[in-house]
């Protein structure tokens, strides 16, 4: 099925995942502390949605003229959304964040304003650097923060699942990278992946991966919380990294589904 232009401009497969994992956990932590509110889960979600639209949609503008020759099928070079549509769409995609967070109080405007700041970051060149994990790294790991703080959970519950969020992170963006590979490679692009090498960054991205796998295992197991639920969850996220070795668009998604399914399993077996 193809998508219209508007969607694939703004990275739906990462922006899926990303909202999916945001209203997963919002839910889950805040039926835990006892302070359901839909509102609050409905803003929160809204809020990340539009970091992510904002995020993807400055990526393609940022990156037009690149893509020009490395990805002419994307929709601003294939003439499908101008330049203009495009900056637009990330500017509403900030507003909407912004506005959304406004009812949720200063800390989660805060934190959700710092993750999209350093997503900004990577998208205007710090992609093309050795440092281009770095962003990753901060804006994943303040997710769990702002998530908590946008239902009223105080953030500090969710300071364990950092160490937990980041080498996915770190994951994240080198299977990313891996697809765009050959075109990063003709453009000149200095990203960790192109220093450490195809096979290396490949590995890495599966070790990191599978290494958050194990840590969640072991936290089920050790919990008096793990259901058949968390066990399912569990699976699922195992097998979606084992489609990882199947070539660089599966690690890609298996990634984005383990990260959904076991920070899942993870706030369920810990809360």
């Amino acid at each position: 099925m193809v998508l219209p232009p508007a969607i694939r401009l703004v990275h739906p497969a990462p922006t899926l995942a990303v909202v999916s994992l945001s209203l997963a956990l919002g839910a889950i932590i805040a039926a835990q502390a006892g302070v359901v509110v839909a509102w609050r889960l409905a803003l929160t979600t809204s809020a990340v949605l539009g970091s992510q639209i904002a995020t993807g949609a400055l990526n393609d503008w940022v990156d037009h003229q690149r893509d020009r020759v490395a990805r002419p099928e994307k929709p601003i070079p294939a003439g499908q959304i101008g330049r203009g549509t495009a900056l637009g769409i990330a500017i509403a995609g900030v507003l909407l964040q912004l506005g959304a967070s406004l009812p949720l109080g200063p800390v989660a405007m805060l934190l959700g304003v710092a993750a999209l700041a350093s997503a900004v970051v990577y998208d205007l060149g710090l992609s093309r650097t050795v440092l281009s994990p770095l962003p990753y790294l901060v804006s994943f790991g303040l997710l769990p923060l702002w998530v908590a703080a946008g239902v009223d959970v105080a953030p500090e519950r969710m300071l364990p699942a950092v160490p937990l969020v980041a080498p996915f992170a770190v994951a994240a963006h080198l299977a990313n990278t891996l697809r765009d590979w050959e075109a990063d490679a003709m453009d000149g692009s200095g990203s960790l992946a192109q220093v450490l090498g195809r096979r290396r960054s490949r590995l890495l991205a599966l070790v990191l991966g599978l290494g958050v796998g194990a840590a969640v295992a072991v936290a089920l197991l050790g919990s008096s919380r793990t259901t058949l639920p968390t066990v399912v969850m569990g699976g699922a996220g195992l097998a979606a990294m084992g489609l990882g070795v199947r070539g660089d668009a599966q690690l890609w998604r298996g990634i984005l589904v383990a990260a959904v399914c076991w920070t899942a399993a993870w706030a369920l077996a810990t809360g």
